[in-house]
């Protein structure tokens, strides 16, 4: 996919900047669930922060997270709640709204990185943020509680370093509650105020 964004990308690097605060409200088609671990959950809602800075840009933004088997629904507010930002897939397409404008590519991490220029691995993400490892994924350290302390995923383009900094029990489970993410230029920091295994009402 080719996108000539170069204006949008503009709009959206100065809103982020303004980005910090409050929480998003969960979704009320989930009820929260109590799991062993968090492998167990089919479903989960996380709200945090994320940050991330690169050689040109750097910014913090609230964190919003619906992630099931099929779908997911990630949105970035602002400090009022308002959402600036939202990329959802479901059933193979992926579709990002910002500025009032909307996209659509059937690879959400292609869209994200052609419309904002932020490599972020999102097919990852889901994983390390349930403290969980992928197949091209090596765990360089544990903590004494066995808990991931470092891994490395290997990458095409450059492998990602992944810094598990602190844990929590959340939902019954224990789950990262701090966790950077690097390569070359990249930093992406992700803190997790509330981590929930759900499941669907209508289940």
């Amino acid at each position: 996919m080719h996108l000539s964004v170069s204006a949008c990308q503009s709009i959206l690097f100065t809103t982020l900047l303004l980005l910090a605060g409050c929480s998003v409200t969960p979704s009320e088609d989930f009820i929260p669930i109590t799991v062993k671990n968090a492998a167990q959950a089919k479903a989960w809602e996380l709200q945090g922060k994320i940050a991330i800075r690169t050689s040109q840009d750097k910014f913090s933004t609230n964190l919003y997270w619906l992630h099931q088997p099929a779908a997911n629904d990630l949105r970035l507010t602002t400090v009022l709640g308002t959402t600036v930002l939202t990329l959802k897939t479901h059933q193979g397409m992926a579709t990002l709204k910002v500025d009032g404008k909307t996209y659509r590519d059937s690879n959400a991490q292609d869209l994200l990185t052609g419309i904002s220029g932020w490599p972020i691995p999102l097919d990852s993400l889901p994983l390390w943020i349930t403290g969980q490892i992928g197949s091209n994924d090596e765990i360089v350290s544990v903590n004494p509680d066995g808990t991931i302390k470092q891994l490395i995923s290997h990458d095409p383009q450059a492998n990602w370093s992944v810094n598990f900094l602190r844990w929590q029990h959340q939902s019954g489970a224990l789950v990262p509650q701090l966790l950077t993410i690097e390569r070359e230029e990249v930093q992406i920091k992700i803190q997790s105020s509330q981590w929930t295994a759900v499941e669907s009402r209508t289940k």
